[in-house]
């Protein structure tokens, strides 16, 4: 555990390098364009399917309709918002996870070989394949929050835990090794990798601060990757 908060500690003292500055910011931009496209083309279909006038049984041509459903997408938009910008910014952010990593790597372990860039195309598969199995794992485990409420809070931390841990050490690690090497360390400290995923967990339900989780779990298991026994 003192690895992990050491690692935590170092990671927040770099929140203020420019790379680390300029990934947050442009998985945020990317996150809220994607977003507003996604809006945009719903409402066009909507547009397109409902016409200027829509004609109701009993009630004859109605002229508003769609400026009720324009009006009424707009919370509705908002409250989607709040619950996919996370894994939404997320997956844009982990585009350019790689210059976060770079950034740990050069400021605390200088004289390091040059990493194994992954291509952008893989990075954006794996980040879209990631948002993905976030989003459908929450969606399934609402089941588990209905049936064991009082135990909510301890799943979801366990559960996002567990999918970030893998996913950020998957990514640190095939910088600097094989996939097979990256298993055989991942299995090695196995418990200690969910503990520090679980502790990028808590502030995943906090507003703007869970969108500092990409930057700083990339950072926190640079930081493990090259302090945990191999």
């Amino acid at each position: 555990m003192t690895q992990i908060l050491k690692a935590l500690s170092l990671s927040l003292a770099q929140l203020s390098d420019p790379r680390f500055r300029s990934v947050l910011l442009k998985g945020i931009g990317l996150a809220i364009a994607l977003l507003a496209g996604i809006y945009a083309i719903v409402m066009w279909i909507v547009g397109w399917l409902l016409g200027d006038s829509v004609t109701l049984p009993f009630i004859g041509e109605v002229t508003w309709v769609d400026n009720v459903v324009s009006w009424g997408s707009i919370p509705l938009m908002l409250l989607l918002s709040t619950f996919l910008m996370v894994p939404v910014a997320s997956a844009m952010t982990g585009i350019f996870l790689d210059d976060v990593a770079d950034a740990v790597e050069d400021q605390h372990y200088a004289g390091l070989p040059p990493a194994q860039h992954v291509r952008l195309a893989t990075n954006i598969g794996d980040s879209l394949r990631f948002m993905g199995v976030i989003v459908v794992a929450n969606l399934l485990a609402l089941v588990l929050y209905l049936i064991f409420a009082p135990f909510a809070p301890l799943i979801f931390w366990a559960l996002n835990g567990f999918l970030l841990s893998r996913e950020y050490f998957q990514m640190v690690a095939v910088r600097r090794t094989d996939r097979a090497g990256m298993k055989k360390m991942r299995r090695k400290n196995a418990l200690s990798l969910w503990l520090a995923g679980g502790l990028m967990a808590l502030p995943l339900s906090i507003p703007l601060l869970n969108l500092l989780v990409p930057v700083v779990g990339c950072a926190v298991f640079t930081h493990l990757y090259h302090r945990l026994p191999r």
